[in-house]
């Protein structure tokens, strides 16, 4: 029996050193010279004893051209895979995955993994492939996914969650390599990020939003096409404005210009103001740089945190407001005439309120 314990013990401490040497890497890695293009950053090899990669954990041998321009994830709602969704416990310190539909923001320090992990399965049963934006968290439900942002630098990604980590208490999240190169701290080997899980109607909105736009890249083709005709026409009517109605040849696909022009959509309204400081409110938001001071699941939340930063706002900066956006209600001001300006005010409300916005670009 004695030897049996001894056994199980060896067998879970095996285990466990298999799961922290998976996702509980710390690279921090100088920045190198000589980085053949954009998608890659010269970093110390795997193995070399520098960067302060984990044992042999680092870059690859051989990195794919122009990792930089790799998609984000696609976001779509799948089913939480149950064997990832149990609690579960490493290095006496208990995790209780999220399963529920509510919203979740987190910030604090993130890291990356790479090499010596490539190839591995990870949580979700997947393969991890460092070149793939994925990630690691300890409690975001397996699969699901999350908008990442570099709070140094206004990045921002969207990431896929196939497995579990960094079992560190000051880590929250660990990306793939190209994901870190993408939110620009793969040489710093962390960053300070927010984590946002993407709920159902949030990513709804996204894949509207990019089919939207495909249809507008689409359309974008024909322009050249509508402009020689305007040019053709303008000229004649008013040359002759009771004359005939010009007739005009058929683009190839049988469709009239006209119904082309109206067929242009314009870009769909994602987001609108549903509450100011100065009453109820229903316009578009508008394009530009803003502050976000926090995303909430209740509307009565988001104006209550409005309300509170209110006796220490500047008239002359853009209103509080409260914003609509899928599940989630954000507090924003904006747009700003610049980031500069939106960093200025960053900073002055964050020293009179304890607050720390986020700079958003729409």
């Amino acid at each position: 029996m004695q030897l049996t314990r001894n056994w199980q013990r060896a067998l879970a401490t095996g285990l466990l050193a298999l799961l922290l040497s998976a996702c509980g890497s710390l690279p921090k890695v100088p920045v190198g010279s000589g980085a053949k293009d954009a998608g890659q950053v010269a970093l110390p090899a795997a193995g070399s004893g520098r960067g302060g990669y984990y044992k042999d954990d680092g870059p690859a041998d051989n990195t794919p051209d122009n990792l930089i321009a790799t998609p984000d994830a696609v976001p779509k709602v799948e089913p939480i895979a149950l064997s990832t969704s149990r609690p579960y416990a490493v290095l006496g310190t208990t995790y209780t995955p999220i399963t529920d539909g509510k919203a979740y923001t987190q910030r604090g320090l993130g890291t990356w993994y790479g090499k010596k992990f490539h190839g591995q399965k990870t949580a979700s049963g997947e393969r991890y492939d460092m070149f793939k934006m994925t990630a690691a968290h300890p409690t975001l439900p397996i699969p699901s996914y999350a908008r990442v942002t570099n709070l140094a630098n206004g990045k921002q990604i969207i990431v896929r969650i196939n497995d579990r980590g960094p079992f560190h208490s000051t880590r929250i999240i660990d990306l793939s390599y190209t994901a870190a190169l993408k939110l620009g701290y793969l040489s710093n080997g962390s960053g300070t990020l927010e984590v946002e899980r993407l709920l159902p109607d949030e990513i709804a909105r996204i894949n509207s939003g990019k089919a939207s736009k495909n249809k507008v890249v689409a359309q974008e083709k024909i322009e050249p096409e509508i402009r020689q005709v305007a040019a053709a026409v303008v000229p004649v009517a008013a040359a002759a404005p009771n004359a005939a109605v010009v007739a005009i040849p058929l683009p190839p696909d049988g469709s009239s210009v006209v119904s082309r022009i109206a067929a242009i959509p314009d870009t769909p309204v994602a987001e609108k103001i549903v509450s100011s400081g100065t009453g109820n409110a229903t316009a578009s938001l508008a394009s530009g740089v803003y502050l976000q001071f926090g995303a909430f699941s209740q509307i009565a939340n988001a104006e209550a945190a409005r309300d509170r930063l209110l006796p220490v706002w500047v008239s002359a900066h853009p209103p509080l407001e409260v914003i609509g956006s899928g599940a989630l209600y954000r507090v924003t001001s904006g747009p700003f005439a610049s980031r500069q300006e939106a960093e200025v005010v960053a900073r002055q409300t964050g020293a009179s309120s304890g607050l720390k916005p986020v700079i958003v670009l729409r």
